[in-house]
């Protein structure tokens, strides 16, 4: 189905069963410890081995030798295949950047070099601490981002301008100017990487953790030297990837590397001390943002300047990239710089860019409100805009202004603390703030297959993976609303590469491109089922599980002895490139901050949010909620430190790297527009995961000021940044 315009009036708009919520159909599977994730795949094939990896322990050389002898006479083991052994393997495709096995060179702490095969887990656990490596390390270079920044600061080569921003910032009556810092981030994933692979007449299959099965794929095809019609990928389940599983991780190579080499199936799971240096991670940066505004509070000069450290042929934290579409100005200059470091793997984690960028833009945009002596959700009202502030094309749907209003209203603004460190309950100094979320709307194409059973179900069959949002479950309304039947009767098959190619998981776009997709077949399901009662299908009615015609009404149940079987994809025209697609969003917080200890309680969240047509409201709020919880981690505790002496992440686990969980927050209230934007898919919906994540951090370091009068720049928020300046008691 190729769409070339916007959605005009269709089945959704008096949707029985999309908008409407639904509770998950995988839930059962999962809170019973029945739903098959990647390691736990145990009736997948016959004869499964343990692999255990073995990772590099400096981050820049040579492997010089590798002596696997003491490994290879434990009980149990059945081989140790190690990277120089394999040799230099042909490079992923997609968005892989650091080396995942094969050859002699190091360029990263951690980076995979060996795997021990063996019987048990347990025996390749131990025998993979016998492995003996010897190195030619390299000097590391420069791993400090504020040095780096420092001699790149003054230069704008090559910068994004609209306008004279020199000019009208130095002729604006109020300005400021700040440079804030956010820190290293890790995924922190539930489930970390894990893959089975088995080799069978040179057909490769792995049964694995992946976000983008198409991409996973066609990597592997390239990486092995064969026919993608020759690989396969199956991945129903994700214990989350926040985007590290968006590209093939080592496990995957590995797994497949032993399994062709012994002839049998071998599974690899990255334990959990070795996820944070070996996969990816967000990168840090340092950002410098510069407003000027008339007396009026209407900005005319905005200029975003950031550094963020990348690998070679990494890609950084594009923290600008808001800034380019968010607020009005008609003067404007982003800039992003890269330093180029030797550490592992930087590359796409929840709201990559805007989640970094709006942790500053939304701190900046209270001190600038605070110089003019405005209110912070007044300001930002203010210096909303319909066009796209540097090229003029309209965004298509746009009500930033309504989340605001909404929120304001909902989390009671008004009565609000406006003196900070004003108010006070017992030992707590209470605070209350806010930050504008910006998200770009994409959307790609994806295909389905829909076929109907002699019995009268639906079944769904997409690559489209669901990584804990919710998938299985706004796909079967999708094919439940276009086909008339319930829920109850559909049933959703996910995440093979056997299936039609999805859009895949990540990005914001999962849930606008499937669902979409499987609209698409099953359209073409309808047209099927018309050809075989051969009828025309504009003069069919389903609902019900039943098709009317003008003068019968047929159950699909037995509707033909043999499956019905239709296949399609949407395909997306330029005509969305003609306006912005975005989602918006309002968050509200208010915090406790001990006058004792400097502690830091988040007492009440509010988001509201404007991302088109809500598909299912749980898992929508769901989604939300859980961004808004890793916000609060970003603003308050996740540091992934740099050992600056090493060129790797210390802390290797989740005591050393602390995350929130939603115990820490009493209250949390999502607040959907529910708004459609035709421009954006036949369903009027947008994603709204990554949304929930933007801003939130900011919000909650702004509560932190109004609590205390300390403003603090350097992400996290920890009291040890903050406590000789609290208020005195």
């Amino acid at each position: 189905m190729q769409v070339n315009e916007p959605a005009g009036q269709n089945l959704f708009d008096d949707a029985k069963v999309v908008g409407k919520p639904s509770p998950r159909i995988d839930g059962p599977l999962k809170v019973t410890g029945t739903a098959p994730y990647a390691y736990e795949r145990h009736d997948a094939v016959e004869g499964q081995l343990y692999g255990y990896p073995v990772l590099a322990t400096i981050a820049k050389g040579t492997i010089l030798a590798m002596d696997t002898e003491a490994a290879m006479a434990m009980p149990g083991v059945i081989d140790v295949i190690t990277a120089p052994d394999v040799g230099q393997m042909p490079e992923p495709i997609s968005w892989n950047v650091a080396p995942l096995f094969g050859g002699d060179a190091v360029a990263h702490y951690h980076q995979a070099i060996a795997v021990v095969v063996a019987e048990t887990f347990e025996q390749a656990r131990a025998a993979a601490a016998l492995v003996e490596t010897n190195y030619d390390a390299e000097e590391l270079g420069n791993l400090d981002l504020g040095a780096a920044w420092e001699e790149v600061r003054e230069d704008r080569t090559d910068a994004s301008r609209v306008g004279d921003f020199k000019a009208a910032f130095d002729a604006a009556p109020v300005t400021i100017d700040r440079t804030y810092s956010t820190p290293s981030h890790s995924h922190a994933m539930m489930e970390p990487p894990a893959t089975i692979a088995h080799w069978e007449d040179g057909k490769l299959t792995i049964w694995t953790s992946n976000q983008m099965i198409e991409w996973a794929r066609r990597s592997l095809a390239t990486t092995f030297e064969m026919d993608e019609a020759d690989v396969r990928v199956d991945s129903p389940f994700i214990g989350g990837g926040f985007g590290t599983k968006l590209v093939l991780r080592s496990d995957a190579i590995m797994a497949a590397q032993a399994a062709r080499r012994i002839g049998r199936p071998v599974k690899v799971a990255m334990p959990r001390p070795m996820v944070m240096n070996n996969t990816s991670h967000r990168a840090s940066t340092i950002q410098r943002i510069r407003i000027g505004a008339g007396q009026d509070g209407r900005i005319t000069a905005i200029a975003h300047e950031a550094i963020a450290h990348a690998m070679d042929g990494g890609r950084g934290e594009n923290a600008i990239a808001q800034t380019r579409d968010f607020y009005a100005g008609a003067n404007r200059l982003v800039k992003l710089h890269l330093a180029r470091m030797t550490l592992p793997e930087e590359n796409a984690m929840r709201a990559p860019g805007e989640a970094s960028g709006l942790m500053a833009l939304e701190i900046a945009m209270d001190e600038m409100a605070e110089a003019l002596g405005m209110d912070p959700v007044q300001f930002r009202i203010l210096n909303d805009t319909q066009v796209h502030p540097g090229d003029g094309r309209p965004f298509s749907d746009r009500h930033f202004v309504e989340c605001l209003e909404r929120g304001a209203e909902a989390f009671g603004w008004a009565d609000r603390n406006t003196t900070p460190g004003g108010l006070t309950e017992g030992d707590w100094l209470i605070g209350h703030g806010v930050a504008g979320a910006y998200r770009g709307g994409p959307a790609t194409g994806s295909g389905a297959r829909l076929t109907l059973t002699p019995e009268g179900r639906v079944i769904v069959e997409t690559s489209m993976t669901d990584i804990g949002t919710g998938s299985y479950t706004i796909l079967a309304q999708t094919a439940a609303e276009v086909m008339g039947v319930t829920v109850a009767e559909i049933e959703v098959r996910l995440g093979d590469s056997a299936f039609p190619a999805s859009s895949g998981s990540g990005g914001q776009w999962g849930a606008a491109s499937s669902t979409a997709g499987v609209y698409a077949a099953a359209v073409a399901l309808r047209e099927a089922i018309a050809d075989h009662m051969g009828r025309d299908v504009d003069s069919l009615t389903f609902e019900g599980g039943s098709v009317r015609t003008p003068d019968k009404q047929v159950p699909l149940a037995g509707l033909s002895p043999e499956p019905i079987v239709a296949e399609d994809s949407i395909a997306f025209g330029d005509y969305r490139r003609e306006q912005v697609v975005s989602t918006f969003g309002a968050h509200f917080v208010e915090v406790g901050v001990n006058r004792y200890t400097g502690e830091t309680r988040v007492r009440r969240m509010l988001a509201v949010c404007d991302a088109g047509r809500i598909l299912n409201p749980i898992t929508a709020r769901s989604q939300v909620i859980g961004g808004m919880v890793m916000g609060v981690g970003a603003a308050l505790m996740e540091d992934a430190a740099i050992d600056t002496g090493r060129g790797m992440f210390p802390a290797h686990d989740l005591a050393g790297y602390e995350v929130p969980v939603h115990a820490d927050i009493p209250a949390q209230e999502v607040i959907f527009l529910d708004t459609v934007d035709p421009v954006s898919s036949p369903l009027n919906a947008k994603g709204v995961g990554e949304l929930g994540l933007c801003g939130v951090a900011a919000a909650v370091a702004n509560a932190i000021t109004n609590a205390t009068g300390i403003r603090q720049r350097d992400y996290p928020v920890t009291l040890d940044r903050f406590l000789d300046r609290m208020p005195a008691t």
